[in-house]
């Protein structure tokens, strides 16, 4: 009799979720509630409810700042669609715990250590220490970049499609840019065209790319910027890997963009055309999702190198996806050591952790494992070519949503594949897996050890 009421006494007992539990359930609650929203007939100009599964498959890729899309943007949903879709980019950018936050801060809440944990977790910051400041900032910050990413882009909108639409499409794709959410609205010119029509012109091309690096740099960086300005020396650790990747990735992706390119789509094009064409397809495969280039008319050399630049994405503490710039920095590191002999992995004078190595190793490790059985399942139920499978999953599990054009005709069970990994990818693949772990109890003993050859 007592041990059955200890049983019901632990069942009333309330549920304490850890904080990647609550991050990760903030997300699904911005889903659902995207998706009984985009259900809504008055959210299609059909004004027929979209089926749940295509509504579902909009909102995870909204929250999850993917742009994978089963419906063109603006020929299937109306402005109120378009605007429900826009408030998930920005929400699932910068969290809901952000959000939250401010608000408490406008009503004068004192900010809990609980609340502060979270947060700390969310903007994946080491320190709990001054992070309802770097909150503030990092919102502030939005504002005006997305503001004058805004105006910039409204410049030329403004000139296509007249004062009130051009505004409004200013905003939409400075905020998508900024989130690196990779959704648009040039379906007004032709379905899934994204940005082709703008392939030449420096303005877009600058702005979108400007946003795109900005919000994938990491809330951390902007803070030491900030506090440092360009005094290289004095930076973080963090803040010299993430600015070295990135100058790396970007400049290095687009010089051999070209050079896989320069016989194909970039034959006969302008030196001017061709740099623009080769820096931002660059740019966006940092989980941006626009494209100024044809994909599907891509070689496939290109392919796998743009798939290997979506793997990678962009940088912690941001709104982008990917395994990270500071991971694959961290292996490269960890190589290079190993390769030397030498203990310790180093670099800019400073000792990196073995835990950190650990982890990065543990997300590469995962990343591989879901995006190859991501495209093993795809493939087996889909009767397409294996290199547009990949491009596609990694696509999804990267939060990019650079796309082939295959993904309005995929089955139902594919669909759901692709929903996963976009939530995966927009919790991060070792976050995803710890939300299952987490509170788990482990036992302090260690069992005896011994070496087993490698290689």
């Amino acid at each position: 009799m007592e041990q059955t009421e200890r049983k019901i006494k632990r069942l009333m007992r309330p549920t304490r979720f850890s904080k990647v539990q609550i991050i990760a359930l903030s997300f699904v609650g911005i889903i659902l509630v995207g998706t009984l929203l985009l259900l809504l007939p008055f959210s299609t100009r059909q004004g027929e409810s979209t089926s749940l599964l295509d509504a579902a498959f909009t909102a995870v890729s909204a929250t999850c700042v993917t742009g994978l899309i089963v419906h063109d943007t603006f020929l299937h949903w109306t402005l109120f669609g378009q605007l429900v879709i826009l408030a998930m980019i920005q929400l699932g950018g910068l969290g809901l715990m952000a959000f939250s936050v401010t608000f408490s801060l406008l009503l004068r809440r004192r900010i809990g250590l609980k609340e502060r944990g979270i947060l700390q977790e969310s903007v994946n910051t080491l320190q709990i220490g001054g992070i309802v400041k770097l909150v503030r900032r990092m919102l502030l910050g939005t504002l005006l970049f997305e503001g004058v990413g805004a105006l910039l882009l409204s410049i030329r909108f403004v000139g296509d499609f007249g004062i009130g639409k051009g505004l409004y499409y200013g905003v939409f794709h400075s905020v998508s840019a900024f989130c690196n959410g990779g959704f648009d609205l040039m379906g007004v010119r032709e379905r899934g065209s994204s940005m082709t029509y703008y392939a030449g012109d420096p303005l877009v091309n600058l702005t979108l790319i400007a946003l795109i690096l900005i919000g994938g740099i990491g809330f951390l960086v902007w803070d030491d910027l900030l506090k440092n300005k360009w005094h290289f020396r004095r930076f973080r650790l963090h803040t010299k890997l993430v600015l070295s990747m990135s100058a790396l990735l970007l400049f290095g992706g687009a010089a051999l963009f070209y050079v896989l390119e320069r016989n194909g789509i970039l034959a006969g094009e302008p030196v001017g055309k061709q740099i623009l064409l080769s820096l931002f397809q660059s740019a966006t495969t940092r989980t941006a999702g626009f494209n100024t280039a044809d994909t599907a008319a891509l070689g496939d050399g290109t392919k796998l190198w743009m798939a290997m630049l979506m793997f990678v994405g962009g940088n912690p503490g941001s709104t982008a996806g990917g395994i990270k710039t500071t991971t694959l920095a961290v292996l490269l590191i960890y190589l290079r050591s190993t390769l030397r002999r030498t203990k310790g992995a180093e670099i800019f004078g400073r000792r990196l952790e073995e835990d950190v190595v650990k982890r990065a190793a543990a997300i590469l490790t995962l990343s591989l494992m879901l995006d190859l059985f991501g495209t093993l399942i795809l493939t087996a139920l889909e009767q397409l070519p294996l290199a547009d499978v990949l491009f596609e999953v990694v696509s999804a599990l990267g939060t990019v949503g650079i796309s082939v054009g295959i993904t309005g005709g995929l089955k139902a069970v594919s669909k759901l594949i692709l929903m996963l990994l976009m939530y995966c990818g927009r919790m991060g693949s070792l976050t995803f897996a710890l939300i299952f772990t987490e509170n788990r109890q482990t036992s302090p003993a260690q069992k005896p050890t011994e070496r087993i050859p490698v290689g």
